[in-house]
């Protein structure tokens, strides 16, 4: 793979100056949805959400139910695997 040079790079940051992109904080919020919305239409907004997150990662959405659901806890200063493994 060839190493992009510096106007590749300068013509991408120009490309991503002009995105429409707003920096908020998690506690920060425009609309309260519960008010128009049922609890079950608002989990039913995030399925689109969560398949288009499995296909741009490039994985399969996973077919396991929650019981078996792979997890480990990690405690505060624990060493983490690196989560690049298909």
């Amino acid at each position: 793979m060839a190493k992009p040079d510096a106007s590749d790079a300068e013509n991408r940051c120009k490309t991503r100056a002009g995105w429409p992109i707003v920096v908020r904080r998690l506690d920060e919020h425009d609309e309260d949805l519960s008010e128009v919305t049922t609890a079950a239409e608002r989990i039913a907004m995030m399925w689109p959400l969560a398949q288009e997150a499995w296909r741009l990662a490039g994985r399969p959405i996973p077919s396991y139910d929650r019981a078996h659901t792979p997890s480990h806890v990690f405690h505060p200063g624990e060493p983490r695997p690196d989560d690049t493994e298909p």
